[in-house]
């Protein structure tokens, strides 16, 4: 390949043309990336081949198997854009998701087609094609050319990406073919490594860490069709894995998993592991003798910040080069205060420290979202970019994540986020998982504080002993203290393996799970709130016309 960075993805896939070293591994099977290629320019004629008037969108169907590494690069080839769909949407929000980007062609397979039936998708069923039937296999080797009008451009669109919707309905990420391409050539992988891609590929976390990168230095992906924590191990040793991109809970699943005295003989190099807890990160590095790195990223491409050296893994990291990134009250538009610490490191000043997370130069690598301008015109307001996550910063430049804007709480009168809140929790004995979020006061048109909790299976909760820890907690606000707390089997997660509080904020306590409460949330201890007490707050928050946001 040329020494100059290439420009498109298309120049990236068309560089591999007459490469023989193998691309992809998937169960059992290897292509090289001159098979993928090839696949690819089938895959490009075919797109052509389908094209109709209007936006030139595919939407793609499929778990992580190989027809989508070939559609993927056949896109980039001719022109087209994907829209990765996420196969856990159902029913009308799966519909919303195809006609909200304008899709004219949706490739899928037997298995995920039934999602599709009786939905109005704003394409006719002809245009519905099912990857793993013979009728694909012979439309590609019929169809011819494939060579678009010109060469795609940098500034082409290129991908279409939904946000997890974890605090909205989900939005279209737009993603050009020189956004993807300086994303394969910024990352540092090399042709002799093997990436293992079990991420799903509809998210940018999969395509940035694992497929723009391969393309771009020739290295091995190791496709996994859906993350499985029990195969994880073998899969890595089976394939030679080099590095590992999770998002979310992953590490916690996996370290869920029964421990074995060989864990740590595996070829990891390391872990990519953000949005995990640093107890998670701390434990992985201990059990699988690897380095997990952590950092953040924007769907959006706007924000990035890299891990800090010498410093706790809860924090997100530092501004990478010149991006000139700052905490932000919403309210004043003023710089927050840096953040301030005791000798334990534990949040001195959290309620003026804590606030959005704003890049003030970076708007211009915010590419959009599709058919959306009112929502990104909200995230560039005033010339800046707003995150929608909350964070605060200390004084050597180091970012720490608080939650997102949807999770500000105010209690009495007072607001705060819930990440530090959760933060304090997990330290309880037992908890797998949490989720801290507010659910309505009935009393005024305030918040209450309420925490959703999974435990590991080896421990009950012993409300006496979480009143105890409460109490024992120096950093705890004197108003942080959750006035209900769910004891669920398992927190609702995302496509993306993200806790989703939507569906825990639109139960609050009417639910089928334990909920123990403080009926009197400044005196009373942790008692079980009876279906009738639920019953009575739900009808006086009703009463009193108090919604909180969902």
């Amino acid at each position: 390949m040329s020494t100059e960075p290439l420009e498109t993805v298309a120049e990236l896939v068309e560089a591999r043309a007459d490469d023989t070293n193998p691309a992809l591994r998937f169960e059992g099977r290897v292509w090289t990336w001159a098979e993928v290629v090839a696949e690819s320019r089938h895959r490009a004629a075919l797109m052509e081949a389908a094209r109709v008037d209007g936006p030139f969108h595919i939407g793609v169907l499929l778990d992580n198997v190989p027809e989508y590494v070939f559609m993927l690069a056949g896109a980039a080839l001719a022109g087209a854009v994907v829209v990765g769909i996420n196969p856990t949407r159902r029913g009308a929000e799966l519909a919303r998701d195809i006609r909200h980007t304008d899709c004219q062609l949706i490739v899928t397979d037997q298995e995920h087609r039934p999602l599709l039936e009786d939905l109005d998708l704003g394409v006719t069923p002809d245009r519905i094609r099912e990857s793993d039937q013979p009728a694909w296999e012979s439309s590609l080797r019929d169809v011819s050319g494939g060579e678009p009008a010109a060469p795609p451009r940098p500034g082409d669109l290129y991908l279409l990406l939904f946000t997890s919707g974890s605090s909205g309905a989900p939005k279209a990420v737009r993603m050009t073919q020189g956004r993807a391409a300086g994303a394969a050539n910024s990352m540092l992988c090399t042709q002799a490594d093997v990436p293992y891609c079990a991420m799903p590929l509809f998210h940018g976390n999969a395509l940035n860490a694992n497929f723009f990168p391969a393309i771009s230095s020739g290295a091995t992906i190791a496709l996994r069709r859906r993350f499985s924590a029990s195969s994880f191990l073998d899969d890595v040793r089976e394939n030679g894995c080099t590095y590992f991109s999770s998002i979310g809970r992953v590490l916690n699943y996996i370290l869920a998993t029964p421990e074995r005295p060989d864990d740590a003989d595996n070829p990891l190099n390391f872990v990519l592991g953000p949005e995990s807890s640093a107890a998670d990160m701390t434990e992985f590095e201990r059990r699988f003798g690897c380095p997990v790195f952590a950092g953040y990223g924007s769907s959006e491409n706007a924000i990035i910040l890299t891990p800090a050296p010498n410093v706790s893994k809860s924090a997100l990291g530092m501004a990478l080069g010149d991006q000139d990134i700052v905490v932000v009250n919403a309210d004043t538009q003023a710089v927050c205060p840096p953040a301030r610490f005791d000798a334990d490191g534990q949040l001195l000043n959290a309620g003026e420290a804590i606030g959005e997370l704003v890049g003030r130069n970076v708007v211009d690598n915010f590419e959009g979202y599709y058919n959306n301008e009112d929502a990104a015109a909200e995230r560039t307001r005033n010339g800046w970019y707003w995150s929608g996550d909350l964070a605060y910063r200390d004084d050597d430049g180091v970012f720490w994540f608080a939650g997102r804007t949807a999770d500000w709480i105010r209690v009495d009168g007072e607001n705060f986020s819930s990440a530090p809140i959760e933060r304090i929790l997990a330290r309880f004995a037992g908890i797998k998982g949490i989720a801290v979020y507010g659910v309505p006061d009935e009393r005024n048109a305030e918040d209450q504080v309420m925490a959703s909790i999974e435990l590991d299976g080896s421990v009950e909760f012993d409300p006496a002993s979480f009143e105890a820890f409460l109490g024992s907690q120096a950093d705890l606000g004197t108003k942080w203290a959750p006035r209900f707390v769910r004891v669920t089997p398992s927190l609702p997660t995302t496509g993306t393996n993200k806790i989703d509080k939507k569906p825990l904020r639109a139960d609050a306590w009417a639910t089928t799970d334990d909920v123990w409460w403080r009926a009197d949330p400044r005196k009373s201890v942790y008692r079980l709130l009876t279906a009738a007490e639920a019953g009575e707050l739900s009808r006086t928050v009703e009463a009193s016309g108090h919604v909180r946001m969902t």
